[in-house]
């Protein structure tokens, strides 16, 4: 009993000592957030596994400034002139401990990835050789891909939502449609089945998912991923987008059977006959790099684009007066089918809308976790916070700057991308840049989103596209949509009718 005491009694003493150092010693004590979140990450946890931590992050910074402590060792930051210092492309602010846990347990081995690894070195030898084919100009030599995937989900528009005047779901069908299988045409040159089958794919859909919940609410105290899918010995919990490893390792065996048996068109290159030609030019590029390759195309390739084009969807039709300018501004430019994304770009109200819905609904909505080098980092206000401390950054939060983007930061406006009638050019160009150097969508510096162009083509042509040939409107334009934060802001229940336009051309 009296060793247990001693036991007892110790614990209380760190317990005790540790609570005070965190109010009155450690370097972060001046930063403001919640109590319970300098002595625990388990604050955030809990805050993530509720599902909309990006509004409790807003809420924050509106109450205690610029920088709010969220953790005992870390601070999250909404000043956008930051921006380029954190995320610079030197990376001198590395990824933190969040990351990794995207990683694969193979074999009882951890297996890094160029999204999760926080080393620098390996994430530049990972992008380098593959480089080139996520330029525009790369991505638009798979543009007719994409037209195939475009083709296919008009008709079934036609057939099974116009004709028979039957309710859309329209935040599933983009998911179907200009996410998986568009991603999967470029990727392996053939659609994974989602439009056709009209709903999940052996369930890959649920599998990443399930494996989002996790990497979010886990990704907030790391170590808890050693215990749960990373224990060699009984792993508990979600393998990192398992389905989606063996759909592509299916693939990648399929292809590399003789060309005879496979009877793949040979004229339009796919990323898997990009990825199969560096086999070989590295002794590291094996059949396990290519699939490491493809599963980057397919994480980010897939559910970001799917939540930018709801987020276009559902803000530019809780708005007719947007809709009329869109339409009109379409039909000025005599477009014709395939829309091309070339054409897109003479589109200045389109492009407005784009990147207002990417503003106000991005698709990551968590912090951007990097870690502060050894010499530390000195705030505008002067606190200064020390090396070692994890600090990031939320698109959500620096996207409703008022500073960059006006008092009316929180709502749905395209119009602000565009040339005021009070506003010089230059006043525009000026105020323009500062938007632009505020986005965060698809991250920045030397960890930007890989997949950026890949997205951002399919999102011009598909919002180009369905609102030149349909009249969509929402069933019940006072509906709120549903959202759920696990790491990406996917959103549910964006139902529509749906009807050709007489005057589409």
């Amino acid at each position: 009993m009296g060793f247990l005491f001693k036991i007892w009694t110790s614990s209380v003493v760190l317990s005790i000592s540790y609570i005070i150092w965190q109010i009155y010693v450690s370097p972060l004590r001046k930063f403001q957030g919640p109590f319970l979140a300098k002595f625990t990450n388990f604050w955030r946890l809990m805050d993530v596994a509720a599902g909309r931590t990006e509004l409790t992050q807003k809420a924050l910074h509106r109450q205690y400034g610029v920088a709010v402590r969220l953790g005992p060792n870390l601070i999250s930051l909404s000043d956008p002139a930051l921006i380029k210092k954190i995320y610079s492309i030197k990376g001198d602010f590395i990824k933190s401990d969040f990351y990794p846990v995207n990683d694969v347990l193979a074999n009882g081995v951890r297996i890094a990835n160029m999204f999760g690894t926080k080393s620098n070195e390996y994430h530049n030898a990972q992008v380098k050789p593959i480089q080139k084919y996520y330029t525009m100009n790369g991505v638009m030599q798979c543009e007719p891909l994409v037209d195939r995937t475009t083709e296919r989900f008009i008709h079934i528009l036609d057939t099974k939502f116009v004709k028979p005047s039957t309710v859309l779901k329209l935040d599933d069908w983009l998911l179907y449609s200009d996410a998986w299988d568009n991603i999967g045409e470029i990727t392996y040159g053939a659609p994974m089945g989602f439009l056709e089958k009209g709903g999940d794919i052996s369930g890959i859909l649920q599998d990443a998912d399930n494996s989002l919940d996790y990497f979010a609410i886990v990704g907030q105290a790391p170590w808890l991923d050693n215990l749960l899918a990373k224990n060699p010995i009984y792993p508990i919990g979600q393998a990192s987008f398992g389905a989606v490893v063996q759909f592509s390792v299916q693939r990648l065996i399929e292809r590399m059977k003789p060309q005879a048996a496979t009877g793949k068109d040979t004229s339009q290159k796919d990323y898997l006959d990009y990825f199969m030609e560096k086999m070989g030019t590295e002794p590291w590029i094996n059949d396990q790099q290519v699939v490491g390759w493809l599963m980057v195309n397919m994480m980010a390739g897939a559910d970001t684009t799917a939540i930018i084009l709801r987020a276009v969807f559902y803000y530019v039709l809780k708005q007719k007066r947007i809709v009329r300018r869109l339409q009109a501004e379409l039909d000025a430019a005599r477009l014709t089918l395939p829309i091309s994304y070339k054409s897109t770009q003479n589109l200045p109200y389109l492009s407005a809308i784009v990147l207002e819905a990417c503003r106000v609904h991005p698709g990551v909505g968590l912090l951007l976790e990097r870690t502060i080098p050894a010499e530390g980092l000195t705030l505008d206000d002067g606190r200064y916070i020390p090396g070692g401390t994890t600090v990031g950054m939320n698109a959500w939060v620096v996207h409703g700057d008022q500073n960059i983007y006006g008092q009316d930061a929180e709502c749905f406006r395209p119009e602000r991308w565009l040339q005021q009638e009070d506003e010089s050019e230059g006043e525009f160009e000026a105020r323009r840049k500062a938007m632009r150097d505020a986005d965060l969508t698809f991250g920045a510096g030397n960890r930007v989103c890989l997949g950026k162009n890949i997205s951002i083509l399919e999102i011009y042509k598909i919002v180009a596209t369905l609102f030149l040939l349909y009249d969509l409107e929402l069933v019940d334009a006072k509906k709120d949509w549903h959202v759920q934060n696990s790491w990406f802001v996917r959103q549910s229940g964006i139902d529509v009718n749906i009807k050709r336009r007489e005057r589409a051309f």
